[in-house]
């Protein structure tokens, strides 16, 4: 017999998090940016109880991880985890990434893998955040190549004062786009 299947929420938000979650550099680290957004459901409403994890390269392309054997920068640990708040905003403060070493030697742009997970889902989704002054960088990039250029958009970052927005939409019109990991 088997189990019948559960959301992964709404209790995620409440027992995943912790204090620095969102820190993924220590506040005045020089060159940290915010990535501020909006997680929304198919009508465009706010996800007041949504998490929001982040995993990425450090400004040079390397990872904190031991897989990479170059290692991170000091005091970038590449993770972070922020709940949505009552309005479905959250922010992560990090250093924009370098480029990464791909398959067959093909470089990745600059990017940022983000996963979502929210009341409803049964699984995360993950996606990824691009930045548009990577442009050709972004063209070359065998990931986003995947992508119809029309749906390109919902993967962009938006420059905005201290930092980028990225809105994330579960589903609907504007459906950010999701990766099959």
């Amino acid at each position: 017999m088997s189990t019948p299947s559960q959301t992964v929420g709404p209790f995620l938000s409440i027992v995943l998090p912790w204090e620095d979650g969102p820190f993924v550099v220590p506040d005045g680290t020089p060159g940290a940016v915010w990535i501020r957004g909006v997680v929304t459901d198919g009508a465009g409403e706010p996800i007041p109880d949504g998490l929001v994890e982040t995993w990425q390269a450090d400004p040079q392309g390397r990872f904190d991880h031991p897989d990479d054997p170059r290692g991170a920068a000091p005091g970038f640990r590449g993770f972070g985890r922020c709940p949505t708040d009552p309005e479905g905003n959250y922010a992560i403060l990090t250093q924009l990434p370098g480029a990464i070493p791909g398959q067959n030697g093909v470089r990745q742009a600059p990017h940022i893998n983000v996963s979502v997970l929210a009341r409803g889902l049964l699984h995360r989704v993950v996606t990824r955040i691009y930045f548009p002054d990577n442009a050709e960088a972004n063209a070359a990039d065998p990931v986003l190549a995947t992508v119809p250029e029309e749906r390109r958009g919902t993967l962009l970052a938006e420059p905005v004062d201290g930092g980028y927005r990225f809105d994330v939409r579960l589903q609907g019109e504007g459906e950010t786009v999701f990766f099959d990991v």
